[in-house]
């Protein structure tokens, strides 16, 4: 560059033109990497937003407890949910299945039944905040969903199956004594102070679209794949919440854990090796507790 068109006079105003050149190439140059570098935050806004929508959540928990002298809101299988659903009681933490089907079935209709949530036992705790039990990341609706007009479901997750009543009016259903009820050698939770270890004991998580239906995460210690599976919303990890109300995402180490693809229906895959340590960090934050010896199992 020549020394007159590097320097202009104290007074003279304005760019040379070879500034401009470099103001228009800077400005091209952001134009292009933009939309890359928000296309690059977007999830990771919407993991922020997952994590602060089950910390809402978990909060609405504690408050239940509260106002229940310490016992913590029930947590229903399919039929018990429906069945509170038909009777009109509405006694589930969150009173709703969810289904691809779009029929006028309580498990269909509940899909997207709004109404049937703010009358569960979270729901009032919740108040306007119902959006909060669906991570932002989760749209999917089936072929006849979409057809019916909808555009997403209203739930995400799950509660951890140690936790709560599974039957609150059926007799002999063992939650009831403090049995797990799909593994009763384990404790089951009905108060928060009942918990050992609320950190190191998740509470809500977030639920493979293809493994949702009632709001009970279980998992068999014993099985060599998921039951009920963790969704992959966030770049192959799953958001958490804790007893303690932390919230944090797990990044699974194999791809039998983050399960992406959605078939709109239920499947499996065994776990490889790295599989196997995933779900042995998750059996060791389950809270599982031998029933009669009171000692912690898988680490916990």
């Amino acid at each position: 560059m020549t020394e007159q068109l590097r320097k202009r006079s104290p007074g003279q105003a304005g760019f040379t033109l070879v500034e401009l050149l470099a103001i228009v190439a800077v400005l091209a140059l952001l134009a292009a990497t933009l939309p890359f570098g928000m296309a690059r935050t977007r999830p990771n806004s919407m993991g922020t937003q997952c994590l602060n929508n089950l910390r809402q959540v978990s909060v609405a928990w504690t408050l239940y407890a509260t106002d229940h002298s310490d016992v913590v809101a029930n947590n229903f299988g399919v039929i018990e949910t429906s069945t509170t659903i038909g009777a009109g009681q509405f006694g589930n933490w969150a009173n709703n299945l969810l289904t691809w089907g779009a029929s006028t079935s309580v498990a269909d209709v509940s899909n997207t039944n709004v109404a049937w949530l703010a009358k569960g036992g979270l729901g009032k705790y919740l108040g306007s905040q119902l959006g909060a039990l669906s991570c932002p990341a989760d749209d999917y609706v089936s072929a006849a969903q979409r057809s019916a007009g909808w555009t997403g479901r209203t739930r995400s997750i799950s509660m951890n199956s140690v936790f709560g009543r599974f039957n609150s009016s059926a007799a002999g259903d063992p939650t009831a004594s403090g049995r797990n009820w799909a593994f009763q050698e384990y404790r089951q939770y009905l108060k928060q102070a009942q918990v050992p270890r609320p950190f190191k004991t998740w509470l809500f998580i977030e639920e493979h679209p293809d493994s949702i239906n009632d709001g009970y995460f279980i998992s068999n210690p014993m099985a060599s794949n998921w039951q009920d599976i963790p969704a992959a919303f966030h770049h192959g990890g799953t958001s958490l919440a804790f007893g303690d109300l932390h919230c944090e995402t797990k990044k699974w180490l194999s791809p039998t854990s983050r399960l992406s693809q959605v078939k709109y229906q239920y499947y499996t895959v065994n776990f490889d090796a790295l599989g196997r340590q995933d779900y042995a960090w998750h059996l060791e934050r389950t809270g599982w507790v031998n029933f009669s010896t009171g000692l912690p199992q898988f680490g916990y």
